[in-house]
């Protein structure tokens, strides 16, 4: 083995997002959908406007939901633009073969049968703001479609709009208006508290949740934050300490949200989390509802856990008239209004328009949230290294306790194909996107990736380490470590203490063969269980038949250990989520020190 080449990427920071403890997502597409350019073509060609009749005049431009002005005129410089509102999905579906791109709200919905109806032509679909859950990215990635969003323009709106309910709710402004209203004049009904030095917790210090934590300051109140990407000069430049999510929970005053809705960060305010806040809580929710579970916080405002509520946003939206939240007395609610201002419309406006001009000359669109189409044979090479890559990144992004923030992250390939000819941004890529994507709500790919890193902190470097042998295979392993973290599962730390996963492809199949300095044979299909137990007898049974009384089906089982009867690594594949009661139990053997469950 040679001396190794390595190379680094160095990324700077600015919108960090949440917690492992507030841990990913709605569907997305898998690894093996997403599709990227080939390993011989360096050139990040996104799009050409030119149309498939090959008429070389302007490309026209779709915009099927109302747009700001100035969007428009930006967009009519540089094509020929067709504002058409309201229309049905049949009139979408008939006119979108004469378009070259596409740009909605949330109102319009581009499925696959608006892709198939283009025949080839549409080249970009904007979405004017931040989700994309009305587009069809899998649709749009097979048809060889960029899609891109306007993420950036509604931060100063949304944070304005979460310090006026802070400030609404402490001061019952809401109330007391409506019951003046009424005809009433119960001044002492609605006594407030003041904001000037009480704690407030920003769980999610992102790009809003920085700016809803400058405001705070100015409001004389002291601020706390929860964030594992947020990198501490950037907090405490402005007066913020960073701390722990229990922490944050048990000290604070008052609560605002402000972490994306994904399946671990939903409900994550629920009748435990309540029960560890201080009591006399107030909580914001300007991000999205179904980080709350609705009816806990019902008991935890009946309960006096919780003192208010101050809610923009909803599990369902519009809620139901007789809802026991919004009804509730001491509950605050709007409709949704967090960028309903006229200069975020504007801005949003200007932002897509940006973006879709930009794409239609074939730039590198930052905020592109899915990726263009590659050759199959390229994609059939890569297929299992490109899974491999995103389950490391996974696995070990969640081997991270959850008070860590994952900072630098080194990955090591071995191959025996020459430096030049193993072009790994595809591999980056997918790493990136498994350490990400699992706590937030951004869509990872090879042309945000690099960005996406940039704007969490990270500082990913790459090292190469070539082999003697045969270039057959692009790669013989991956290894992904985390540094400066601190581990829920302390054997995946190796000997210089980082989080270290090790990761072949078997017979097409990827494989985990080392977790920290142990090594295991497990494919990394379903879930995992990693357990570190003394070396004995009957292990492998007495955890086989805690499994199987909860019908959960075992899919593949690895021991690794230093010497007989001493510490072992035992990596059990499941194919579904075991039960709280299954992994209790697994932790109550005696002979087990430690164990965590990682979904994959």
């Amino acid at each position: 083995m040679s001396a190794a080449a390595s190379s680094a990427i160095s990324l700077a920071t600015t919108n960090p997002l949440k917690s492992l403890s507030l841990s990913s997502r709605s569907s997305l597409p898998s690894a093996s959908s997403i599709s990227f350019p080939s390993r011989s073509d360096h050139r990040l060609v996104l799009v050409s406007c030119t149309n498939t009749t090959g008429d070389e005049s302007k490309p026209t431009i779709l915009v099927a939901e109302k747009l700001g002005d100035a969007g428009v005129k930006l967009l009519e410089e540089f094509a020929d633009v067709d504002c058409s509102y309201n229309m049905t999905p049949e009139d979408l579906n008939t006119k979108i073969s004469l378009c070259d791109a596409l740009i909605v709200r949330s109102g319009t919905k581009v499925g696959r049968e608006v892709f198939e109806s283009s025949r080839g032509r549409l080249k970009v679909v904007g979405r004017a703001g931040v989700g994309i859950d009305n587009v069809d990215l899998r649709a749009a990635t097979e048809f060889g479609c960029l899609v891109v969003n306007a993420p950036t323009a509604n931060t100063i709106a949304a944070a304005e709009h979460g310090i006026a309910l802070l400030a609404a709710m402490a001061r019952n402004v809401a109330q007391a208006d409506a019951s003046v209203k009424a005809g009433e004049w119960k001044r002492n009904k609605y006594v407030g508290v003041s904001l000037v030095g009480k704690t407030l917790a920003v769980l999610g210090f992102g790009k809003v949740g920085t700016e809803v934590a400058r405001r705070a300051k100015g409001l004389g109140m002291r601020v706390i934050a929860h964030d594992p990407y947020a990198p501490a000069d950037r907090a405490h430049a402005i007066g913020v300490e960073l701390v722990g999510f229990g922490e944050a929970l048990a000290t604070a005053d008052f609560i605002s949200l402000h972490m994306p809705l994904t399946p671990a960060t939903s409900k994550i305010l629920n009748d435990e989390t309540f029960a560890k806040m201080k009591k006399g809580v107030r909580i914001v929710n300007v991000a999205r509802g179904g980080v709350i579970d609705e009816d806990a916080l019902v008991r935890a405002l009946d309960a006096g856990i919780v003192a208010q509520a101050a809610l923009d946003v909803f599990t369902k939206e519009p809620p139901a008239k007789d809802s026991p939240l919004v009804q509730h007395e001491r509950v605050t609610v709007t409709p949704h209004l967090g960028a309903s201002t006229m200069e975020a419309q504007e801005g949003v406006a200007i932002e897509i328009a940006e973006a879709v001009v930009g794409a239609l000359n074939g730039e590198l669109a930052a905020t592109a949230v899915n990726a263009p189409m590659v050759s199959a044979e390229v994609l059939t090479e890569l297929k299992p290294y490109v899974m491999l890559a995103e389950k490391l990144g996974r696995l070990a992004v969640q081997l991270v306790a959850g008070g860590s923030g994952v900072k630098n992250v080194k990955v090591s390939y071995t191959s025996a194909r020459a430096t030049d000819d193993l072009d790994t941004r595809l591999l980056r890529a997918m790493i990136t996107k498994g350490i990400i994507e699992p706590i937030s709500d951004v869509y990872v790919n090879l042309v945000n990736a690099d960005f996406t890193a940039k704007q969490r902190g990270l500082r990913l470097s790459e090292e190469r380490v070539h082999l003697d042998g045969s270039p057959e295979s692009p790669l013989e392993t991956i290894t992904v470590q985390l540094g400066n973290v601190e581990s829920k599962f302390a054997s995946a730390l190796s000997e210089s203490g980082e989080v270290k996963v090790v990761g072949k492809v078997k017979d097409g199949v990827p494989h985990l063969t080392k977790v920290g300095s142990f090594e295991v044979d497990v494919t990394l299909e379903g879930s995992i269980i990693l357990c570190r137990q003394v070396d004995q007898p009957g292990m492998i049974g007495t955890v086989g038949s805690i499994l199987g009384e909860s019908n959960v089906n075992v899919n593949f089982m690895s021991v690794g250990r230093i010497a007989p009867r001493k510490q072992a690594i035992m990596a059990i594949g499941v194919d579904d989520q075991p039960s709280k009661e299954s992994l209790k139990k697994i932790g109550e053997i005696p002979a087990v020190e430690e164990f965590v469950f990682l979904k994959l």
